[in-house]
């Protein structure tokens, strides 16, 4: 079946599910990718600080689906950040990607002790973009401070901030702000699997009885209630996994519809932890790393 799409605001169309391969070793990449267009999938979320672009151009060749039916998006990382290291840095995601041009290419994090860095990286984005060898340009964990900032000096209004998101954390202030500037919103970690493997306190969204017992009335698994209720939502989604059969399972979502009563259930598990690094804590000093060359 053909994936809905959800119109950015440059009037570009990307397909509200997709399918993300942040943690999945390289080796295994490729027919990840292949399997995931193979099922249907037409958006493939990577990014250069996962080590696994290369595999991403590999597989996306592998599978035969024309380039022009498939949404690639890409992520620079802060060590890269500046406006010459920024073009240089998507040089080198094209390059291991084997594009020419990119679908979406994001600002992996904000540094907000050098903010004048991630300005200047977006600047950068907005050269591309000009360019046409980027499509649409956006960021990722922006906070509604840092998306303030970014938006006073901006030429181009981001197309997407891709931030996490799942029922025990859903971040509504900095959907709000999105949804307020035109930005459409990308859960990462859209089941919640941030919180199963850290320290665990959180538990598992997959064992949540609310979670379970909607999936029950519909003949669904957990996962699926919860991408359904994100697209439901108005985010764009970006599951991730290198089982075939949850890789299907996870696009199976289009058949069946949450009630408002249900979405409101959800909406009310949110424990208002995040799973993921603090977006306030990131440093060069902490996180950069070296990106390599094409």
């Amino acid at each position: 079946m053909k994936v809905p799409t959800v119109k950015l605001n440059n009037d570009v169309e990307m397909p509200a599910l997709g399918f993300g391969v942040f943690q999945t070793p390289p080796d295994e990449t490729i027919t990840a990718v292949e399997v995931a267009l193979e099922t249907g999938y037409r958006h493939i979320d990577t990014a250069a600080a996962y080590g696994n672009e290369r595999e991403v151009g590999e597989g996306l060749r592998r599978s035969g689906v024309a380039r022009n039916e498939v949404f690639v998006e890409t992520k620079v990382w802060i060590s890269d950040y500046g406006y010459d290291e920024t073009l240089h840095a998507f040089d080198k995601s094209a390059g291991k990607l084997g594009l020419e041009q990119l679908d979406l290419f994001i600002l992996h994090q904000a540094l907000p002790g050098e903010f004048g860095k991630t300005l200047e990286a977006y600047r950068a984005l907005e050269q591309l973009l000009a360019d046409g060898k980027v499509r649409a340009i956006g960021v990722s964990n922006f906070m509604e401070s840092h998306l303030t900032q970014l938006l006073e000096v901006a030429s181009v209004v981001p197309a997407v901030n891709q931030i996490e998101v799942h029922p025990y954390f859903r971040q509504p202030g900095v959907i709000a702000a999105d949804a307020a500037a035109g930005v459409v919103t990308q859960a990462w970690s859209p089941i919640g699997g941030i919180t199963f493997y850290r320290d665990g306190s959180h538990g598992s969204t997959l064992q949540d009885p609310v979670i379970g017992a909607i999936a029950l009335a519909h003949g669904k698994s957990a996962a699926q209630v919860m991408l359904r209720w994100h697209v439901q939502e108005g985010r764009q989604v970006i599951p991730k996994s290198v089982t075939p059969s949850r890789i299907a399972e996870n696009f199976d979502i289009f058949d069946f519809e949450l009630s408002g009563e249900e979405i409101a259930a959800i909406d009310a598990l949110d424990t208002g932890v995040r799973g993921g690094a603090e977006p306030e804590a990131i440093t060069l000093e902490a996180f950069g790393r070296e990106i390599p060359e094409a």
